[in-house]
């Protein structure tokens, strides 16, 4: 999936989360977004992966594309390193939600993800497609749409 597709799911994903929590959504929606780009700091050309070069240059090296960030195990690591380091507990668990959701979309990729490093198996949604398709297109936009409804239930002021 491509960056904005990787955002947007990560909107949606918080604004969901938020529903049905008690963190405040605004902090939630931050944190989503920001774990929503986490997972690809192993792709150096990743919105990520070109703000910190050097990191993801090693990441790639070490692990490959769609290995170890994109792992049930990162995500553990993760958590213990956020709720030990980030002030805010919301924040946290919105970045978590949007690394989460970052993998599912990951998922419904041909390419799939490696769910279970450090075991090499491939890990797919039922239904794949291609980065960059027309099908990509339609997820990016029922995200869209998501996001929206999600927001308007959690920000209605009227």
């Amino acid at each position: 999936m491509t960056g904005k597709t990787h955002i947007t799911g990560g909107i949606a994903a918080s604004l969901a989360f938020a529903q049905v929590s008690h963190y405040e959504p605004a902090i939630l929606l931050i944190g989503g977004v920001a774990g929503a780009l986490i997972p690809d700091i192993c792709h150096g050309s990743s919105k990520i992966g070109r703000s910190l070069p050097i990191l993801s240059k090693l990441i790639s090296t070490l692990f490959g594309h769609r290995t170890f960030t994109h792992s049930l195990l990162f995500l553990i690591l993760m958590t213990a390193l956020f709720q030990a380091v980030l002030p805010n507990e919301a924040l946290a668990m919105g970045v978590l939600v949007g690394m989460i959701s970052h993998i599912v979309l990951d998922m419904a990729t041909k390419r799939g993800v490696k769910l279970l490093f450090p075991l090499r198996v491939t890990v797919r949604l039922p239904l794949t497609t291609s980065t960059g398709s027309f099908a990509e297109h339609l997820v990016f936009a029922a995200l869209s749409v998501l996001s929206v409804y999600f927001g308007y239930n959690l920000f209605n002021f009227s």
